[in-house]
């Protein structure tokens, strides 16, 4: 008796689900229900599932912040920056991206020591385990590629970093 109301209840749910499901259409980017209205601009039926239409919001515009010196200078937005603090920004970002590559190159030395042309030294615990030290030496071989991939992307920055200032 249990069963069988659980079942009649289970079943109501799942028809009355059923049709609560319109045809939808859709004409372009929009979607309706209204049969007359597809006739006229050519709608096509979905079929499938259902359409879940999310409306898209603005961004809210954000009054510009003032800067220490007062002016309303801003760093993104758009708006225009003061030649002097345009030029302190790139000195800047052009004395990190030396000592990040500084740091990539003495990084990639430890790992060419380390490495030794495919045949690093065996530590204690590589000399009965074969399959460790194999191990060890594919994870190396990969920071090399992955620091020398670093370097070259930390280059590329530097050499847009420079070139930008001579073609203003």
């Amino acid at each position: 008796m249990k069963h069988a109301f659980l079942i009649s209840v289970t079943a109501s749910v799942f028809i009355a689900n059923g049709y609560a499901q319109e045809r939808i259409y859709r004409c372009g980017n929009e979607y309706t229900n209204t049969l007359p209205s597809t006739q006229t601009r050519g709608c096509k039926l979905m079929e499938g599932g259902n359409v879940t239409v999310v409306q898209g919001t603005r961004p809210a515009a954000s009054a510009a912040p003032r800067s220490a010196s007062g002016s309303t200078a801003m760093s993104s937005g758009g708006q225009k920056v003061d030649t002097g603090e345009q030029k302190s920004r790139d000195s800047e970002s052009r004395q990190i991206l030396e000592s990040e590559l500084k740091k990539a190159e003495a990084r990639q030395a430890e790992l060419q020591k380390e490495y030794n042309n495919g045949e690093p030294e065996r530590r204690g615990d590589e000399t009965r385990n074969y399959q460790k030290y194999l191990d060890r030496v594919a994870e190396l071989k990969a920071s090399l590629a992955r620091n020398e991939s670093d370097i070259a992307g930390i280059r590329r920055e530097l050499g847009r970093a420079t070139a930008a200032p001579a073609a203003k």
